[in-house]
């Protein structure tokens, strides 16, 4: 054997610290330059009520009014949502798509305002924009309910 073969064979490999440092550095790079700092959740595109004085009168297309009450009912066209196990969401979903549906065949946009009582559960408000959503339903302002 050829001494110079012995002499790598015999010496002890130990653990090169800065090349997997390095690499260490690298990946850190690419996933701050690959993330994104949105946070989904925050961005709501909302329509919040307000008053203004008209000069004229304008034309307003026809909305449906979804009241949500502060012990957690939504009412929409007279039929009560109360269940709170939300399993209700589903016909009120169906009910909105059949509105939408209603609208688009007179060439109209579906709109809906929702209602909220001052002190109503914020998590039935957010069940009504989802069931708004699943209905496909995107012109949604609210109001208040006095």
């Amino acid at each position: 054997m050829k001494p110079w073969l012995e002499e790598m064979i015999n010496e002890r490999v130990g653990l090169q610290l800065v090349p997997l440092i390095d690499c260490v550095f690298v990946l850190l790079i690419y996933f701050m330059i690959s993330s994104s700092m949105r946070r989904s959740e925050a961005d709501l595109g909302l329509s919040l009520p307000g008053q203004v004085q008209q000069s004229e009168a304008i034309s307003m297309p026809d909305e449906q009014i979804v009241e949500v009450r502060a012990d957690g009912m939504i009412i929409f066209n007279d039929q009560q949502y109360d269940n709170r196990l939300k399993n209700d969401l589903a016909s009120l979903e169906q009910a909105l798509n059949r509105y939408r549906e209603a609208s688009l065949l007179v060439d109209a946009k579906p709109l809906i305002t929702i209602a909220a009582d001052n002190d109503s559960v914020h998590g039935r408000v957010i069940d009504v924009l989802n069931a708004c959503a699943g209905a496909g339903i995107k012109n949604v302002t609210f109001a208040n309910m006095e």
